[in-house]
């Protein structure tokens, strides 16, 4: 995501506009702003009287971390849909991108078991394949 303006420059456009040395369109080609953002800043300190912006505010995380840390190590095979529907029981409702971002907060990671048994379905190599077309005859061992 691009980094909002600093608010010295948000002061300076402001304050050029404000003293009238150039409609909005000239300031933002003279500051190297867009036509919009010298608007919506301009619209903002009219709305709000401030010309710094409003920091922005961020719900915190309902969502127990330990809560998640102990139904992982309870389980460390465990997948995201299942913990989604665990910590469900416990009442946490959480989208599985959600959980995620909270494992990687808590340097967790989720992990099939290297204790379950192997599949039953031999790989496939080269040297065991059948060949897929017939032998040119060149190519045919010669008796």
């Amino acid at each position: 995501m691009a980094k909002a303006y600093s608010d010295d420059l948000r002061r300076k456009v402001l304050s050029a506009y404000a003293s009238g040395k150039g409609t909005m369109r000239e300031l933002a080609a003279r500051f190297d702003v867009s036509y919009g953002w010298v608007r919506k800043v301009a619209a903002a300190q009219r709305q709000t009287g401030r010309a710094e912006r409003i920091p922005q505010r961020r719900a915190p995380s309902r969502v127990d971390y330990e809560l998640i840390r102990s139904l992982v190590e309870a389980q460390p095979d465990i997948v995201l849909v299942e913990l989604q529907r665990k910590a469900a029981w416990h009442g946490v409702r959480a989208s599985t991108v959600h959980l995620w971002r909270i494992l990687a907060k808590l340097g967790l990671r989720l992990k099939k078991s290297r204790s379950t048994l192997s599949s039953a379905t031999p790989k496939i190599t080269s040297a065991s394949a059948k060949p897929t077309s017939r032998l040119s005859p060149r190519s045919r061992p010669k008796i």
